[in-house]
């Protein structure tokens, strides 16, 4: 039996479902049913316009954000997505603070609807601290489906943790390999 650890949080009979499908193989298959293409954001620079575009649009008004990358040594199995930080400096008699979004590398091939799941949760930290409910809602502002992203993505880990590291390409290809 597959461990649950991406799914510690969701009720047993969710767990079970999830489990019974990747035990019939079927996993990956439902997952491609939602979501059939990767994002197109390959480089930092790419993330960086994709984020801001989105903090544009719901956040204006929150801190700016100085740098945001993928981050290669950001472990996903730490269960962190992402990261946000804070980093304060004093200059001269004022108090800078730098703000930046790292994202985990493995989501450089994901669904669009994944990137943006994690994107909009560390953009709300810019607002929110805590995962309470007024974060959640922000959450929910930026991305009505973002609760339905986050199982997803969380499901999604759980397939690659059994399947030996499996990218979305190469879930992909193999499927298309089997309808071949």
């Amino acid at each position: 039996m597959t461990t649950m650890k991406y799914l510690s949080g969701y009720p047993d009979s969710l767990k079970a479902q999830v489990q019974e499908l990747l035990v019939q193989g079927r996993l990956g298959d439902m997952l491609l049913k939602k979501y059939r293409h990767a994002h197109a954001v390959r480089t930092d620079k790419a993330l960086y316009d994709y984020v801001m575009a989105l903090k544009n649009d719901f956040l204006r008004n929150a801190d700016p954000l100085s740098k945001v990358a993928f981050d290669s040594k950001l472990q996903v199995i730490a269960h962190a997505l992402g990261t946000h930080t804070t980093v304060s400096r004093v200059q001269g008699n004022k108090l800078k603070a730098k703000r930046e979004i790292r994202v985990a590398t493995l989501f450089k091939d994901v669904p669009a609807e994944f990137l943006k799941m994690i994107a909009v949760h560390e953009l709300a930290h810019l607002k929110e601290k805590d995962h309470d409910k007024a974060f959640y809602q922000l959450c929910n502002y930026m991305e009505p489906q973002y609760h339905q992203y986050e199982f997803d993505l969380r499901v999604y880990l759980t397939h690659i943790d059994a399947a030996g590291k499996l990218a979305w390409p190469a879930l992909l290809a193999s499927s298309v390999t089997r309808a071949g």
